[in-house]
């Protein structure tokens, strides 16, 4: 196993597959700082350039980019109000209202540190849990599935502060929407309108971006002023050290969400939609003193970045223990392997395991 491991980095390591890295990282940093993109969009675009590639290079490039988007999409949030992608959108509660008050860099820092240590967490679960999870996801059904959505409903009412009937007021009307599109159980169109473009239900990065951005161009044309309300001169004050300080100081809560990540991202067809809302609702269940939430408390930057990171080493337990993606990145990463001639099952945690140890 250690050998295997030892290999898995040696290949990573070597020429061109380092180039091909920190290439991707590059192509990654971008993609997730432009609201709309993303890691799912990059993985298409750059999936085409990978068939005549060594395997290792491939999957250097993919992952790479892949895995640093759900860390620079936290530009967009915080400074915008926009999420970057689909991952990032419960960070916009505190950490774009840090950023009106002057304190972006701290949320940056708080991000950054999190977000690092997330996936850190996510790729070692990775590592060490291949052998193990078979019986754990054999054993989610669809009545498993159905109590997590409920449990996510239920977590509705804490993110809307004191007005918990705002909260599932908003919850329906999201399920309102959901039910746009064909039937999941009956091909049966439902409320499209007669248009084709709404049969697969309604697209969610075009619904988000226009539910935060929207709001958010309004209210700056209408003030016209900058984000922040805050002098520069009197901004200096809330550094990306100071952020850093505060992910440390809150470690355990990091902890506890980077697992929520994992375990989410184990579980397949959850995918990155979810796993920051769900860590920012344990975030505000959790605490003692709730009243800071939404208003600019750095442990609603914190949750979020810590799960969106952590998840995407789950994502890829199922996917290559058993061919089955745990998010539609995985699912695409996934054709990657395929195309490679990398069958994801018992292959990759025998013959090619050094392969599986260059993933991590």
């Amino acid at each position: 196993m250690f050998e295997a491991f030892v290999d898995g980095l040696m290949l990573v390591f070597t020429w061109p597959a380092i180039g091909f890295l920190v290439f991707g990282v590059l192509i990654g940093i971008w993609l997730g700082a432009v609201p709309g993109l993303g890691g799912v969009i990059g993985l298409v675009l750059l999936l085409p350039f990978t068939f005549d590639m060594e395997p290792v290079s491939a999957i250097a490039l993919l992952l790479g980019m892949y895995s640093v988007t759900t860390t620079s999409d936290t530009i967009a949030s915080v400074l915008l109000g926009i999420p970057g992608t689909a991952a990032s959108q419960a960070t916009i509660l505190d950490g774009h209202p840090l950023a009106k008050k002057g304190h972006a860099a701290r949320a940056f820092g708080a991000a950054f540190t999190v977000s690092a240590f997330g996936g850190v967490f996510g790729a070692l679960i990775l590592a060490v849990s291949l052998p193990l999870v078979l019986p754990m996801i054999l054993a989610f059904s669809k009545a498993e599935l159905f109590m997590l959505g409920v449990l996510g409903l239920t977590m509705v009412g804490s993110l809307t502060g004191q007005s918990v009937m705002k909260g599932l007021t908003v919850a329906f009307l999201g399920l309102l929407m959901s039910t746009v599109g064909y039937g999941e159980t009956m091909p049966v169109p439902r409320f499209n309108f007669g248009l084709d473009y709404l049969l697969d239900g309604l697209p969610l990065i075009p619904v988000v971006l226009g539910l935060f951005a929207i709001p958010e161009l309004i209210e700056l044309a209408v003030k016209n002023t900058s984000i922040s309300s805050v002098p520069r001169e009197e901004a200096v004050g809330g550094n990306m050290y100071e952020g850093v300080k505060d992910a440390c100081r809150e470690w355990w809560l990091a902890v506890r969400c980077a697992i929520i990540g994992t375990y989410v991202g184990i579980l397949p067809g959850l995918g990155g939609a979810i796993v920051d809302w769900v860590a920012y609702g344990h975030a505000v269940q959790s605490s003692k003193d709730k009243s800071q939430f939404g208003e600019g408390d750095i442990r609603g930057v914190i949750a979020p970045e810590a799960a969106n990171n952590a998840i995407k080493g789950g994502a890829l337990v199922p996917t290559v223990a058993f061919g089955i993606p745990g998010s539609l990145g995985a699912a695409i990463l996934l054709g990657a392997l395929l195309i490679q001639g990398i069958q994801p099952g018992p292959d990759m945690l025998t013959t090619k395991l050094d392969i599986t140890f260059s993933l991590v």
